[in-house]
Formats: C-alpha cells, structure tokens, sequence
C-alpha cells in the first residue's frame, strides 16, 4: 500500500474533511475573500474617458432650408439626419453604402447617406424624401410607386423613390435598359423591381407632361 505524503496537496489539513475543505473554498471565492488586494498594493488607475475632437456647430441646407446642429466629425449624414433633425425618411439598413435605403439628393446626384460624413455635407444642397412633397401634392415619382404596387415591406421605398427622381431629373426620357442601369445602385429585398421598372417609366411620361398616372 502506498503511503501519501503529508504535505500532497490533494490532501486537506488534519482534522477536516476533504468536503468541508472544498464547502470553505467555495464560499470564500463567493464572498470576494481569495480575491482581496493584498495590503499596500497600488490602486488601479481609472480608465481614460473617450478621447477625440467634440462636436462642432454646422448649417444643413435641406429641402430649401437651412439646418443648424452640432456633430461630432465622424456622424455620418443618415445619423444626423434621423437623430439630431428627425428625418426619418432614409432608412438605416446597411449602413455600408451597399443597399440604397439611405439615398439622397447632394447637388443633384444620389447619394448614399451613410457614407458621407455631416460636415462633408455643409456648403452642398440637401433634398431627401420629406422634400418632395413641399407643395401638399404627391410626387409624381411616389405616385407612380403607389399605381404600380412597386412597394412592399417599404424599407427601400424612400431610398428608391430618391434615387428614382435623380434619375429622371438627369434622364427624362429613359428606356426600360437606361432605368436597369440606372437604378442598379439600390436593392429591394422583396424583389418588386418590375413594378419599380414600371413606375419610373410612367413617372417619365408625368412629369414630361403626358398621360396621368393609371
């Protein structure tokens, strides 16, 4: 028979058991008494608050008028659009310029809002889905969305609609292929896009003066 060596440390002092030797252990890792700071050791030096340049006053010119907040450099255009201006319009969905739900107008050519920075914006002309309605009618663009059924779960709608009347701005008298390319920029994960290929060119022939929509 093999003889165990007293001070193995499998074995627990004399005089107590091995179970109550691991109930004791327990509780003093339970009630923060192993991890106690050992006396005279130096205080952990409090973490540094964020570090970076502060928020800076800017002036937005959307939809005709003129828009003052204060952003920090790195708040992209969506951001400050949806929470410092409350408009809603363009969607936040990707966030990495791929999908379009966040397209607006910057001096007259779609943008992703998501990929460019609010004080890039200061100086340029702002038009988003709110603007263009100002008169209380409704787009021709939108309505043409409606006629068509070219919406469903109505994410990519505001970024289409934009991007829709960039378009027909720059081309006013598309082809069903010019529309393809020309919308190629946004994504619809419903799959409308022969309703969508169908507004445009509708809206086309509206604001050209032709027959109304339906």
């Amino acid at each position: 028979m093999r003889r165990k060596k007293r001070n193995s440390p499998e074995l627990p002092p004399e005089g107590l058991s091995r179970r109550d030797f691991l109930k004791g252990a327990s509780m003093a890792v339970s009630t923060g008494l192993l991890a106690a700071p050992q006396a005279g050791a130096a205080a952990p030096e409090p973490s540094p608050g964020v570090l970076g340049p502060g928020a800076v006053p800017i002036t937005l010119q959307i939809n005709g008028k003129a828009h003052s907040l204060k952003v920090e450099p790195r708040v992209t255009l969506l951001d400050a659009l949806r929470n410092q201006l409350d408009l809603t319009g363009a969607k936040k969905v990707c966030d990495r310029g791929v999908c379009g739900a966040c397209t607006v107008i910057l001096d007259g050519r779609p943008v992703y809002a998501c990929n460019v920075l609010a004080i890039e914006a200061e100086g340029h002309r702002l038009e988003t889905i709110e603007g263009l309605a100002t008169t209380g009618e409704i787009h021709p663009v939108t309505a043409a969305f409606v006629e068509h059924d070219a919406q469903q779960c109505g994410f990519c709608t505001p970024g289409f609609v934009v991007a829709c009347k960039a378009f027909l701005d720059k081309h006013p008298d598309p082809t069903r292929e010019d529309v393809e390319r020309g919308l190629g920029g946004n994504l619809c994960r419903c799959g409308t896009y022969a309703g969508i290929r169908e507004a445009v060119l509708d809206a086309a022939k509206t604001l050209k003066g032709g027959r109304a929509n339906g």
